[in-house]
C-alpha cells in the first residue's frame, strides 16, 4: 500500500479533541426534513469518494456511496451493508459477496455482481487521487461474476485486511456509467451512487450540496433508521477560518463545524453546541524513525528519544482537551490495540542513562558527544496541521534536556511522499488514520515500501501473519505481538492520538462518527 499518499491525506485534518463521544445534543421523536449546514474547513477539489482522502470533503462525499459492508465503530466487527453475506477462504486469499437484491442507483441502473466486478477492475486505474483504494486492492489476482448477485474477489497472497477495507468509503461502489468516466470527471462532476443522499451541486472551494435519495432502502445494519434518510438536504459549506467557523456555528448560520480548535473551545462550550470527539484510529502522531540513518540505527539512541518524551505534556498543551498520549503506535480506537503505556512512560533519567551507557557523553551547550560526533537529529514536518509546530517545538525541548540536539526542518506539504520516498530524513512527524491493524504492515514491513527503512525481523513475520490469518484471536495476538516489537525497539516514536472533535448545535441529533472517525448522516435529523 502506498504509504506516503495515506499520511499526506489523513493528516489534512487538524488534530483535534473535545468533551464528549457520541452524536448531537437532545432528545425527542426523529423527525424527517429541514437542512443540515455544516462548515468545514477545506476542499479537496474532488467529489468522488474512491479518489478522496482528507477528513474534511470524505465527510460529504461519503453520503452518495454504500459499501458492500460496515464497520461497528465499538466492536470493530464487520457487519451487512450492499452485501448480506459473505464466505472467505481458509488462507484469507477470496472473498466471496452474496449480494442484496433490489439495490438501485440514483441513475435507476441496479446494482449487480458485475457492477462491483466494474468498480474494482477499474479502481487500479484511478490516478494518484485513488491510491487508498489502489492500496486496499494491492495484490489483487481478479473479480469475478458468479451470478447476478455473487462477486468473488480473489488476491495472490493472503490479504485478511480486505474484509475491513470493502467497509470503507474509498471502495464505496459506484453505478457503472460513473465507473467509465475518466477519474478527472469524477473529481470534478461526481459520480453516481446508490447511497442515501445525492450531489446536488458542487462549487469548488465553496460548497457542496447533497439531497435526500428518495426510495432509498438498503442502509447499513448498524443505521437505526431503515428506508430514507431524515434530512432534505446537507450543505457543506467550506469556511477556513476555525474562528469564523465557530463564530457561525454560534450566530445560528450554520449547523455543525468540523476541525474546532483549542483556542475556539471555551467560546462553544455551553449553550446551544456541543462538541463531540473521537479518536482516528490508525497509527498516530508521532515521530517516524528512518532506521538507516547512522546515528538511529542504534537502538539505544531510538530508545532514550521514545523515553525522554513527555506525552502527556504535549496532549495538555497543545492539543484540544480531551486528546490522549499516545499508549501504543495505533490509537485505542483501532481494532486488536494493544496498551503499552508503560513502555511509553515518560522517564528523562532513563533516557540520560542510556546515552550514557552507549556512550554518549554530555558536550558544550549540553549537546552529548561521542567519538567527536554530536549528537544532532533533524525532524521534518509539513504545515498541514495547525498543532504541528507546537508540538514538535515541545519535543525539541524534551530531547534537548536529555542531551540530544533537534533542528526542525518544515516543507512544502506537496513533498511529503518525495520526503518518505527518497529517504531524505532523519525523523518525520505523521500519523495514518486507518480502522484496521493491518496499517501496521503498510507501515512497518520490510517487505513492502519500507519508508522507515526497518531491517529484516520477527515483525515481519507477526506483520505478514496477522495479514494471512482470517482467526481473529490469533490476528489479535500477532498484532498485539507487532506492536510490543515496534515500540520495545523505537521502529517508531508514537506521541498523541489524532483526535477528531466536531461543534454541532443542540438541534442536530444523532449525528454519529463511524469507525474511522468521519460521520454518517443517515440517522441524523434536526429538531
Amino acid at each position: 500500500m502506498p504509504l506516503a499518499a495515506l499520511v499526506t491525506t489523513s493528516v489534512l485534518l487538524t488534530a483535534c479533541g473535545s468533551s464528549g463521544d457520541g452524536s448531537g445534543g437532545g432528545s425527542g421523536r426523529p423527525k424527517s426534513g429541514g437542512t443540515l449546514t455544516f462548515a468545514v474547513g477545506s476542499d479537496a477539489g474532488c467529489v468522488d469518494p474512491q479518489q478522496v482522502g482528507s477528513n474534511e470533503s470524505i465527510y460529504s462525499v461519503r453520503q452518495t456511496v454504500d459499501s458492500l459492508t460496515d464497520q461497528d465503530p465499538k466492536t470493530g466487527k464487520i457487519v451487512p451493508w450492499l452485501a448480506k453475506s459473505w464466505d472467505i477462504n481458509a488462507n484469507a486469499t477470496a472473498f466471496t459477496f452474496h449480494l442484496r437484491s433490489g439495490v438501485t442507483f440514483s441513475d435507476g441502473s441496479e446494482l449487480t455482481a458485475q457492477v462491483v466486478k466494474d468498480n474494482f477492475d477499474a479502481i487500479p486505474k484511478l490516478g494518484p487521487l485513488g491510491v487508498l483504494a489502489q492500496g486496499f486492492l494491492s495484490g489483487v489476482q481478479n473479480t469475478a461474476v458468479v451470478d447476478p448477485l455473487t462477486v468473488r474477489v480473489t488476491f495472490k497472497q493472503p490479504n485478511a485486511q480486505f474484509l475491513q477495507a470493502t467497509s470503507t468509503h474509498s471502495l464505496g461502489i459506484e453505478s457503472s456509467a460513473s465507473v467509465q468516466k475518466s477519474p478527472q470527471q469524477k473529481c470534478s462532476d461526481g459520480v453516481i451512487g446508490s447511497g442515501p443522499f445525492v450531489l446536488k451541486q458542487y462549487v469548488q472551494n465553496q460548497s457542496i450540496t447533497l439531497a435526500r435519495r428518495a426510495g432509498y432502502d438498503w442502509g447499513s445494519s448498524l443505521w437505526t433508521k431503515k428506508g430514507e434518510a431524515y434530512l432534505d438536504k446537507l450543505v457543506f459549506k467550506v469556511v477556513p477560518e476555525a474562528g469564523v467557523r465557530a463564530g457561525s456555528l454560534q450566530s445560528g448560520q450554520v449547523d455543525a463545524i468540523s476541525s474546532v480548535g483549542k483556542a475556539n473551545e471555551a467560546a462553544l462550550k455551553g449553550g446551544q453546541v456541543t462538541l463531540l470527539r473521537r479518536a482516528n484510529p490508525g497509527v498516530v502522531f508521532g515521530l517516524g524513525v528512518n532506521n538507516s540513518r547512522p546515528l538511529l540505527k542504534d537502538v539505544k539512541v531510538r530508545q532514550a528519544i521514545l523515553a525522554a518524551i513527555d506525552r502527556k505534556q504535549i496532549a495538555d498543551t497543545v492539543f484540544p482537551t480531551g486528546t490522549r498520549p499516545a499508549t501504543s503506535v495505533l490509537a485505542h480506537t483501532t481494532p486488536d490495540y494493544t496498551d503499552l503505556s508503560s513502555d511509553l512512560a515518560f522517564d528523562a533519567a532513563k533516557a540520560k542513562s542510556l546515552l550514557e551507557a552507549d556512550g554518549w557523553k554530555a558536550g558544550s551547550g549540553g549537546v552529548r558527544t561521542k567519538d567527536g560526533k554530536k549528537l544532532s537529529l533533524t525532524i521534518s514536518w509539513f504545515p498541514n496541521a495547525a498543532t504541528n509546530q507546537p508540538a514538535l517545538e515541545l519535543v525539541q525541548q524534551q530531547l534537548k534536556a536529555v542531551g540530544i540536539d533537534v533542528v526542525l526542518k518544515q516543507g512544502q506539504v506537496s513533498e511529503f511522499a518525495t520526503t518518505l520516498q527518497g529517504g531524505n530524513f532523519d525523523l518525520v512527524w505523521s500519523n495514518v488514520t486507518r480502522s484496521d491493524p493491518d496499517i501496521l504492515r503498510s507501515s512497518f514491513s520490510s517487505q513492502l515500501a519500507n519508508f522507515y527503512r526497518l531491517p529484516a525481523s520477527s515483525l515481519d513475520t507477526a506483520l505478514s501473519g496477522q495479514a494471512a490469518t482470517t482467526d481473529s484471536a490469533k490476528r489479535a495476538q500477532l498484532v498485539a505481538e507487532a506492536q510490543k516489537v515496534i515500540v520495545q525497539n523505537a521502529y517508531d516514536v508514537p506521541v498523541v492520538e489524532l483526535q477528531t472533535q466536531l461543534a454541532v448545535s443542540k438541534k442536530v441529533h444523532d449525528l454519529e462518527f463511524d469507525s474511522g472517525s468521519r460521520i454518517q448522516l443517515h440517522d441524523t435529523w434536526i429538531g
